[in-house]
């Protein structure tokens, strides 16, 4: 798992592959991220499926209670297979464009 931090966004990549396990890494170490917007780049992993998509559900929910923003970003699934209250983006610089748009429809009361 690496981290880097620019401004009020968090991008956390993928390393070791194996997406599941990345998830239960993410979510024990939560706490150290929820006041950021995050980035959680699955890109890495080619082995992906809809399901490792879908782990990160409830994730989403707690972030975005918070008013933040969770966005993954992976290149390898069918995008049209992706559930509804789960964003997903083939690139780290659309994940920032989504962010960034989520933050003006926040800043305007949306």
């Amino acid at each position: 798992m690496k981290v880097e931090q620019k401004g009020h966004t968090t991008t956390i990549r993928n390393t070791q592959g194996n997406t599941a396990e990345f998830y239960q890494k993410l979510h024990h170490e939560y706490n150290s991220f929820k006041s950021q917007n995050i980035i959680v780049d699955l890109s890495l992993d080619k082995g992906l499926t809809m399901d490792d998509i879908k782990l990160f559900n409830d994730l989403i929910k707690t972030h975005t209670k918070g008013k933040k923003s969770l966005v993954l970003v992976a290149n390898s699934v069918n995008f049209n297979t992706v559930p509804n209250n789960i964003t997903l983006v083939p690139t780290i610089l659309e994940a920032h464009d989504i962010i960034e748009m989520e933050e003006i429809e926040r800043d305007l009361g949306f």
